[in-house]
């Protein structure tokens, strides 16, 4: 079966948060190389010391990111995710990591969630069951 592929719109970047934005794209490329497990714990540990990230400063690391990478753009939602994150981190800000799946049909899924949504993500995002996330640390109620 084939999905429709349609790539979000791109926006100029001024050239500093241009390369934060390719730098963490690249990162980012490696680091969804790695198996599962293993991403979730550096995820974790580059969370430490961070606060919440609001939806418009993640809302401004994904349309960076989307702007510099037509992989981000298109399909490519794990590195986009990571890379979004990514670039929160260099801010001292870090927006909820999450992956998931739906059962009809069947997909997988990764995006970033802050103030308590999806940034960036289609309506649809809600019928995703989270299976695996990165919360911000100061996020969580103690």
């Amino acid at each position: 079966m084939s999905m429709p592929v349609v790539s979000e719109s791109r926006s100029p970047l001024v050239w500093h948060r241009h390369i934060t934005a390719r730098c963490a794209v690249v990162a980012a490329r490696a680091l969804v190389r790695m198996p599962p497990k293993r991403l979730r714990r550096f995820l974790e540990l580059t969370a430490r010391g961070t606060r919440p990230a609001t939806a418009a400063q993640a809302l401004a690391a994904r349309t960076a990111v989307v702007s510099v990478s037509a992989r981000c753009a298109g399909q490519g939602c794990l590195q986009r995710s990571v890379a979004t994150v990514l670039l929160c981190r260099l801010r001292g800000r870090w927006p909820d990591w999450c992956t998931g799946i739906r059962t009809q049909p069947f997909r997988a899924h990764a995006w970033v969630e802050a103030e308590g949504g999806a940034v960036g993500e289609p309506g649809d995002t809600s019928l995703y069951h989270t299976m695996v996330s990165v919360r911000c640390p100061a996020g969580r109620p103690r």
